[in-house]
């Protein structure tokens, strides 16, 4: 199994204006399906999306296909503090990564392709199908035959292949035939940038008091 990079890791704020459209966000998730997923590919990384930004809003949004929802939108911001609603920040580790080839003129195209795609199912059978691939590996069968990329449900990697390849941008597929979150960070051509810190609702209200509190003393 791989390992995560040595890499700074930053709080929101400290990051939050330096996140472009079509960065790549990489996730490593602690609830069973992750581990599942983490398994199954042999990999640190159980989830890739991508970012959106909405300026005329101020959002900055996460792209991505998620098992029981399909594919879908949410901010960025609630994968950091209110996961899922839970009031705390996603269960593992989030790395902001960036393709080296992505460019501004990509965003518009990138942004149409993702948005025509919300909605469609999650694509669970492919799980299912890479577990069993790299058993098959393990014991020396080989089955290298690429699966076609779908067209109407998908993982998440797919879902962000299928994104990115729609702006003439590719990542390689694994050896074994089948595209997964690894593949993402593993890119020669994507660059690991930092982590992002996971906070509570509880802790950022506990902050903002205690800033509160002390520009009222100072005052």
């Amino acid at each position: 199994m791989d390992d995560f990079p040595n890499l700074p890791t930053k709080r929101y704020y400290q990051l939050r204006r330096e996140i472009k459209s079509g960065d790549i966000l990489l996730c490593s998730g602690n609830a069973a399906f992750s581990n599942m997923i983490k398994q199954a590919t042999q990999s640190v990384w159980s989830h890739v999306a991508f970012i959106l930004r909405l300026d005329a809003i101020d959002r900055i949004m996460v792209l991505e296909s998620v098992e029981s929802i399909g594919v879908r939108t949410v901010p960025l911001s609630n994968y950091v503090f209110d996961y899922n609603g839970t009031g705390t920040g996603y269960d593992g580790r989030l790395m902001l990564a960036r393709h080296r080839d992505f460019q501004a003129k990509n965003i518009s195209d990138l942004s149409k392709k993702a948005v025509d795609l919300l909605g469609y199912p999650y694509h669970t059978e492919e799980i299912i199908r890479i577990a069993a691939r790299i058993s098959m590996n393990s014991v020396g069968i080989k089955d290298q035959e690429q699966d076609a990329p779908p067209s109407r449900e998908f993982i998440c990697s797919e879902y962000a292949y299928i994104c990115f390849k729609s702006v003439g941008i590719k990542i390689d597929y694994s050896p074994l035939g089948f595209i997964s979150p690894a593949d993402f960070a593993h890119s020669p051509r994507v660059e690991s940038l930092s982590f992002i810190q996971t906070e509570s609702l509880a802790t950022v209200a506990s902050l903002e008091k205690s800033k509160l509190t002390e520009a009222n003393e100072i005052a």
